[in-house]
């Protein structure tokens, strides 16, 4: 295990030449104070600007052929954040090219998945993203180790077949 910056991250994902899966497990994130409580005011114009360059991303990678799936975990009822997000996918990161679905994490209960979020980067690196308990994030691992890719690979897969696509989930 090797520990990176936010930086490191970014640039492994932005580096990928096959596929980029991400999966989200938790029903709140530390995000912009600011910005959250301006989307809860009504504001539905900083959303967008904050998006834009994860948007333009995807949109240039799935024009080269490359793939982005992400898999949302959620309780139900959704919470204020989850709320966000699926907002914030409407319209946005779907738009771009991003397969977005939802697990109601009450259908995961039977699945063997690993402890934090993770990327799993061209099917060779794994990404773990560990948040303390005041939803920031503590830091960040990477693994190249076959088993553990291997892991993420059936957990994400194993996500896969129970997620609802973006177009069709109805948030509870």
């Amino acid at each position: 295990m090797e520990l990176i910056s936010p930086q490191e991250r970014a640039d492994l994902v932005n580096r990928i030449s096959r596929e980029a899966l991400h999966v989200e497990m938790r029903d709140n994130y530390g995000i912009d104070a600011e910005l959250f409580a301006n989307w809860e005011a009504g504001d539905r114009e900083e959303v967008p600007r904050v998006l834009r360059p994860w948007c333009d991303r995807v949109r240039a990678g799935v024009a080269e052929g490359k793939a982005y799936r992400r898999v949302c975990v959620v309780s139900e009822p959704l919470s204020a954040y989850q709320r966000w997000c699926f907002e914030a996918t409407n319209g946005l990161k779907v738009e771009a090219g991003e397969d977005l679905r939802w697990v109601p994490r009450r259908l995961t209960s039977t699945l063997s998945l690993p402890g934090n979020d993770f990327w799993l980067l061209d099917g060779e690196t794994v990404v773990f993203n560990v948040f303390d308990g005041t939803d920031k994030r503590a830091e960040i691992q990477l693994y190249r180790d076959p088993a553990i890719v291997k892991h993420c690979a059936d957990a994400f897969s194993a996500l896969w077949e129970h997620a609802i696509p973006h177009r069709d989930y109805q948030p509870a």
